[in-house]
């Protein structure tokens, strides 16, 4: 039996088309401060996915049964013991990665992401449903943290997940490590050309100008 087509269009639109990072500009605080390694930009890209699957699927399960009231109450703790199981996990199996990732896996729980999907899809949706939305945005929010951070630190590093791809001039090679790569402004950079390049290639994600720059009279002989 083939797919649901809404299924398929809320796993795959989120990608590019309608990238919670590139399009709607959210979850960009984790996007700049958590890429300077690919491992670690990996590690949060799949902490905030399973936490996202997770609490839209709780949430759309039990949506019936939250008073309107203590909703966003009820979704932030929700999140927030999630994200307490993912970051004792973390510690547990993963404590050199947890350890660089310092406090950002815990504002997981202030992800405006997280919190955005489970308030305006999966609180009025079907969990499977929900489930696809969120596992959606989660890629797409995964596809931005990874491409920044192999960036990051292929340039800045010369490695890619530790392994030496770029032979530095300290071991005998050619490539000399941009340092600039491993500071916050590049990720800034870096997110603002992606965000640039797609827009570029998809011109109706574009905002509509707020204003139109008055016309320029033609000085007259």
């Amino acid at each position: 039996m083939a797919a649901d087509p809404r299924l398929r269009s809320a796993l795959i639109a989120p990608l590019v088309a309608k990238n919670p990072i590139t399009l709607q500009i959210l979850g960009i605080c984790s996007a700049l401060a958590v890429t300077t390694s690919l491992d670690t930009a990996l590690t949060m890209a799949v902490s905030l996915t399973v936490v996202l699957v997770l609490s839209s699927l709780i949430v759309s399960t039990i949506r019936r049964h939250i008073p309107g009231t203590i909703r966003l109450i009820v979704q932030i703790v929700i999140v927030a013991s999630l994200v307490i199981v993912i970051d004792q996990f973390l510690q547990a199996y993963f404590f050199d990665i947890s350890q660089r990732l310092s406090v950002f896996v815990a504002l997981i729980t202030t992800n405006c992401l997280v919190l955005g999907r489970t308030e305006s899809f999966a609180r009025s949706n079907p969990p499977l449903a929900s489930m696809a939305d969120a596992l959606g945005n989660g890629l797409g929010y995964s596809l931005v943290l990874v491409t920044i951070g192999a960036i990051r630190e292929l340039f800045g590093t010369g490695t890619l997940l530790g392994l030496q791809v770029f032979e530095t001039v300290d071991q005998g090679g050619w490539f000399t490590p941009l340092s600039l790569m491993l500071l916050a402004p590049s990720a800034f950079f870096l997110l603002g050309g992606l965000v640039w390049a797609v827009r570029s290639l998809l011109p109706e994600q574009a905002e509509a100008r707020e204003t139109t720059p008055p016309e320029v009279e033609e000085a007259r002989p």
